[in-house]
């Protein structure tokens, strides 16, 4: 700087040196920032309930204490913690677009002249925490549901890692009318004798059509959408219906889990006295399964080993001679279950039962009285429960979906 150039900056008042300064600032030293103001404890407060606000309007309902998706359950507990706070109420009024708080815009006071006001200090109050509920529930400072650093905002994980995109929830039926008449219809035959509760055992079980009680609410499977097969295991979407006016798209596999774990869950079927005989019903013969009592070490050794039969005259006169007839074994046999039928063609539903079980058919010679070689076709190595369900499964028309298995020794559905 020159000699002059100093001589006249000693001159000047401090205002005008200080404008000096800052004008022949070519490389900016003096230019000062202005720092962006922090948001208020009310700004922060708006920004949160907007968050819920942008919920309900892109999902038409209020957030859920849903413990499977945490993002929602911490709105839930956030818009829980706000109507429970009078100042919070007051003070997000005008915010409150879809009228979510206990406050109405008619007659609430305005947030500008409420928070004018001198509010008293609130006396502190000493929490007790027991569980992860308490801790969600004490979120005063709002640390568990914050904004893009939040640790629920799930990054570097694979997508199969992550919650599936359709989560299966029970919604008000639109149309339950449609369907009403038929719980009552069902309520009716269980209070009458013709339909039954029975425990629920199986997936084969879950059909369209049918009823099943789940923790103590009656449902009806209304649809089934096409069975497919993932990860090895086959499932279906449902379209189920319950008594209470709610519906579901639960996954087939989902509905036959919550069955298994709800002790009290149960299926609605027929029972044996679900039609009269009257004298215009003609029998049609007898369809038995026996159990022997063969003392040969080739036939006592077979588990689970049963005859599966059809006679014309009662069971007992047609088994009277079974100790001398190939057939039977060669042995007395005991009784363990018999069907009288009626306007059926007996014989067909026999051949159609054989055929089920025609993997499991036992191979073994007999001698008859004369010394000849006989191969008795209608004995089976299957679990007595596994013949009575398929013939459930024949009488009510579904066996054509299902098939049994040897090795895990159960009818299992037929896999795409």
């Amino acid at each position: 700087m020159k000699n002059e150039e100093w001589q006249k900056l000693k001159s000047m008042e401090m205002d005008d040196w200080l404008s000096f300064i800052n004008d022949d600032d070519e490389l900016g030293l003096t230019a000062v920032k202005v720092k962006s103001k922090a948001p208020t404890a009310d700004e922060h407060l708006v920004a949160k309930f907007q968050e819920i606000n942008d919920f309900y309007k892109a999902n038409g309902r209020l957030p859920e204490n849903n413990m499977a998706n945490i993002s929602e359950l911490m709105l839930f507990k956030r818009l829980d913690s706000i109507r429970g706070n009078d100042t919070q109420c007051h003070a997000l009024v005008d915010f409150d677009e879809f009228n979510l708080l206990p406050l109405t815009h008619e007659v609430a006071e305005p947030a500008a002249e409420y928070k004018a006001k001198k509010q008293p200090e609130p006396k502190p109050v000493v929490k007790e925490i027991n569980s992860v509920e308490d801790i969600f529930a004490d979120d005063d400072f709002g640390l568990l549901g914050d904004s893009d650093d939040s640790i629920f905002n799930i990054k570097h994980v694979k997508s199969s890692l992550i919650m599936p995109k359709t989560v299966a929830r029970r919604e008000r039926c639109k149309n339950f009318e449609e369907y009403e008449d038929l719980f009552k219809q069902c309520h009716a035959k269980v209070h009458s004798g013709y339909l039954e509760m029975t425990k629920f055992v199986g997936e084969q079980q879950i059909q369209k059509g049918e009823f099943f009680v789940l923790n103590g609410v009656m449902c009806y499977v209304a649809d089934m959408a096409e069975r497919e097969k993932k990860g090895g295991k086959v499932n279906a979407r449902l379209h189920l219906v319950f008594e209470n006016g709610t519906e579901s798209n639960m996954l087939l596999r989902s509905l036959a889990t919550e069955l298994y774990k709800d002790e009290s869950g149960r299926r609605i079927i027929p029972t044996e006295l679900d039609f009269e005989i009257n004298e215009e019903d003609q029998s049609a013969g007898f369809i038995y399964i026996l159990s022997s009592q063969s003392e040969d070490p080739r036939i006592n050794s077979i588990s689970n080993l049963f005859k599966i039969g059809y006679a014309t005259t009662p069971v007992a006169k047609r088994i009277a001679n079974a100790a001398n007839e190939p057939t039977y074994l060669m042995a007395p046999v005991n009784v363990v279950a018999e069907y009288e039928c009626y306007n059926m063609n007996t014989q067909k539903f026999e051949n159609l039962i054989h055929t089920v079980f025609k993997d499991v058919c036992i191979d073994v010679e007999i001698a008859d009285l004369q010394g000849n070689m006989c191969k008795p076709r209608e004995w089976f190595s299957v679990p007595i429960e596994q013949i009575n369900t398929a013939i459930e499964l024949i009488v009510n028309g579904q066996i054509v979906n299902y098939r049994y298995n040897p090795t895990t020794q159960k009818i299992e559905l037929k896999q795409k």
